[in-house]
């Protein structure tokens, strides 16, 4: 009798498509249950047992046991007798030979390109992405030895345009099998990535063809990963640019791009009151999810070394627990991340490295406290929360509310390709694709350079919504009021469709004592209009009186009152514009 493992409709039993070493040569017992996608999966490769095989799977979903599961078989059935795992971070490398050796698989993480072979009691190696890149021809010449699996582990970094992809590319061209693993199959350029199928469907635009996807949103539907409640925070902020000028404007509400990134980096600001009253209100939110998950952690991803230690001060303080700081050049910060995996500590502040592939499952919690807005960053960032450990359990990120960071947190479901053939280097977007490898070292000129451009005054915190499936709820509300306390308060253990009613109510209780949902966006026509109205009439007046404009907008916001240009209201515009034609006849 041919024995089902799982239910594909009309699909064919497993036994019944993969060779006699699957799956009873496979060592089932030394890993845990296949999930559904990952057998499926499974099923579809050893139908063809293709050269090449890309397997797209949301973060979280188990990329890591779909490939040792893959890899199992065909150590088994003798047709591989050398394994190649490559990564993106000497961490993961860890992971990765940890993971193997569970499921019978010896693999050597500490393998360096001096050392020529490795030993014989390992199947293989781990190495990075960058370590192929210094020394191509040395994982070459191993590869050729051997019948060699290469599993690519985070392969959209491996472009062709950077020494990565040219080095991937001649190292394991000769391999027998290549596997490669992504959960964001996209990058900020039009480079190829090697061994990658591109297909174009008729735009003229080639996009990267997987051989199986399995997205966050067929994970959320089969309860592999956790769904998200994204707390959104807002609040008023004020700095000073190069040239001495005093801004203000509510973060998330600027109408140019350096008047939002000015007000985030004030937000970002560890001196400031906003980043405080945000892990504030992220350690009131973990305590909550602690009541019915126990070990539950919180982590907060940070821009740069210096912030990181300001958070992890700040958190010290408000939780009274010593807190785990992740920095780059830590040469102890893999086995600090291990610790703390293994541990019930509440809180871990990282810098960028510990947003892709760091398995830490407990993590529930999440301050997204970094100025990176690109999708792929993101969308890794938030990959470390959604691990589902058990049914009902349901993540937390705390964001501040800009708008480029809500609109990547409504589009979470969204599924990308890798397209070539894109005019520029760069979507609108900004994806970037350097991100990770930036990450590993002390980010020194970007960071000075960027906070050279202004400085922080004062921030102050509002709550302004929460984000979850699809929907918006709150009206806004102060920091530790009533209202911002009942979203915080949402239990950490349950069904989506009973958080999405406790949102519901929240936010009915808030209307119900007289809180308004949020005005429309200004119409972004009208507000144009304004502003050119304006300029023309200061142009004006200068060309007649021979001040400079500077003066006259420094003169009109002293007399009307308000923010600079960039900040002011459709109200304020027109005030000045009406007070320059009280000037015009000769009123003052």
């Amino acid at each position: 009798m041919t024995e089902t493992l799982f239910d594909f409709g009309d699909k064919l039993p497993l036994e019944d498509k993969l060779p006699v070493a699957y799956p009873e040569r496979a060592a089932w017992g030394t890993g845990p249950k296949l999930r559904a996608w990952q057998a499926e999966a499974l099923a579809l490769y050893f139908d063809k047992e293709p050269r090449d095989f890309m397997a797209v799977a949301t973060p979280g979903a188990g990329k890591t046991t779909f490939a040792l599961r893959l890899a199992k078989v065909l150590i088994d059935s003798g047709k591989i007798n050398r394994m190649i795992v490559v990564a993106p971070t000497d961490h993961l490398k860890k992971q990765w030979a940890d993971s193997a050796a569970r499921v019978g698989i010896a693999l050597d993480p500490n393998y360096k390109n001096s050392d020529g072979r490795h030993g014989s009691h390992y199947m293989g190696v781990v190495v990075t992405y960058a370590q192929v890149a210094l020394k191509p021809a040395v994982h070459r010449a191993k590869t050729e030895d051997a019948r060699t699996l290469v599993i690519m582990d985070e392969v959209h970094h491996a472009g062709d345009a950077l020494s990565w992809g040219d080095g991937i590319r001649e190292a394991f061209e000769p391999a027998t099998r290549r596997l490669a693993l992504t959960g964001t199959p996209f990058r900020s350029d039009a480079a190829p990535i090697p061994f990658v199928q591109y297909v174009d469907e008729g735009d003229g635009i080639r996009r990267s063809k997987a051989d199986y996807t399995y997205g966050y949103g067929n994970a959320l539907a089969d309860h592999v990963v956790r769904p998200v409640l994204f707390m959104a925070y807002s609040g008023n902020m004020r700095w000073r640019t190069a040239g001495g000028e005093e801004m203000e404007a509510n973060l998330g509400e600027g109408f140019t791009k350096d008047v939002t990134a000015h007000a985030w980096r004030t937000a970002l600001d560890p001196h400031g009151d906003w980043i405080p009253s945000v892990l504030q209100a992220a350690d009131r939110r973990l305590s909550e999810v602690r009541r019915t998950v126990k070990d539950a952690g919180g982590l907060v991803i940070a821009t740069d070394h210096e912030d990181a230690r300001g958070y992890a001060a700040q958190l010290e303080a408000i939780c009274g627990e010593k807190v785990t700081t992740i920095l780059s050049d830590d040469p102890k910060a893999s086995q600090k991340i291990d610790e703390f995996s293994e541990s019930d500590a509440r809180w871990m502040v990282a810098v960028r490295m510990v947003s892709e592939g760091v398995d830490v499952p407990r993590l529930c919690v999440g301050v997204y406290a970094t100025s990176t807005s690109t999708p792929l960053f993101f969308a890794q960032a938030v990959g470390r929360f959604v691990r589902s450990r058990k049914r009902g359990e349901v993540a937390s990120v705390f964001l501040p509310s800009v708008p480029i960071l809500m609109a990547l947190a409504n589009e979470m479901e969204v599924e990308r390709d890798h397209a070539l053939d894109r005019e520029g280097s760069k979507d609108e977007d900004g994806l970037d694709d350097s991100l990770l490898e930036a990450a590993n070292k002390e980010e020194k000129a970007s960071d000075e350079l960027a906070r050279n451009k202004f400085e922080a005054l004062n921030s102050q915190a509002s709550f302004d919504r929460v984000l979850f499936d699809g929907g918006e709820f709150g009206t806004g509300a102060d920091i530790g009021s009533e209202e911002e306390l009942g979203f915080l308060g949402i239990p950490g253990l349950l069904d989506t469709e009973q958080v999405s009613e406790l949102l519901r109510k929240q936010q009915n209780r808030q209307i119900s004592k007289g809180a308004t949902k949020p005005e429309p966006v200004s119409d972004h026509r009208r507000m144009m209009e304004l502003r050119t109205k304006l300029s023309k009439n200061v142009s004006a007046w200068a060309a007649r009186t021979g001040t400079p404009h500077g003066q006259i907008h420094n003169k009109l916001r002293s007399i009307c009152g308000g923010p600079a240009v960039p900040q002011a209201t459709a109200d304020q515009l027109q005030a000045r514009i009406d007070k320059l034609q009280d000037w015009f006849v000769g009123r003052k």
